[in-house]
């Protein structure tokens, strides 16, 4: 089986199911004759460019690109509020703060967030580095997430 054929069938999945796992999407996979192991879902996944969102059960499920943006700021909102303690301008940084052990969590669901004024995060085990996207300033993302906190 091609990885297009392969890759097109998992975009259907997650836009007819809600799958919140690699293991959920394998499994659905399989359901419908693909023989697919761990690796190949991950590399999928990451190519595909998937991206957890609130599903309306609650659950964080992964959608296409392109899903619903409130869906992923509301996900981002949701870890912000779970884990994160502070928030500050560093530069043409964020600097997120965290209780001790919480920031890899933090940064892996700003991450699966994909927010579009977010270039990436590098996690600590309390701090989390963001580096804004170009056209998007430290102070007004830092602002943004700080909303988050109250």
């Amino acid at each position: 089986m091609s990885s297009l054929v392969r890759q097109q069938a998992i975009l259907r999945l997650v836009r007819d199911r809600a799958l919140a796992t690699q293991a959920e999407l394998a499994e659905a996979l399989r359901e419908e004759g693909h023989d697919v192991v761990q690796t190949t879902i991950s590399r999928d996944v990451h190519e595909l460019g998937l991206a957890k969102v609130r599903a309306p059960s609650g659950r964080l499920v992964y959608a296409a690109p392109g899903a619903d943006d409130a869906d992923r700021k509301r996900a981002i909102g949701v870890a912000m509020r779970r884990y994160a303690i502070g928030v500050e301008r560093a530069g043409p940084l964020v600097v997120v703060v965290t209780p001790s052990g919480y920031a890899s969590a933090l940064a892996q669901a700003i991450d699966e967030g994909a927010h579009p004024g977010i270039a990436g995060t590098i996690a600590g085990d309390n701090t989390i580095f963001l580096a804004p996207r170009e056209g998007t300033t430290a102070a007004g993302l830092a602002d943004e997430l700080r909303e988050h906190l109250t």
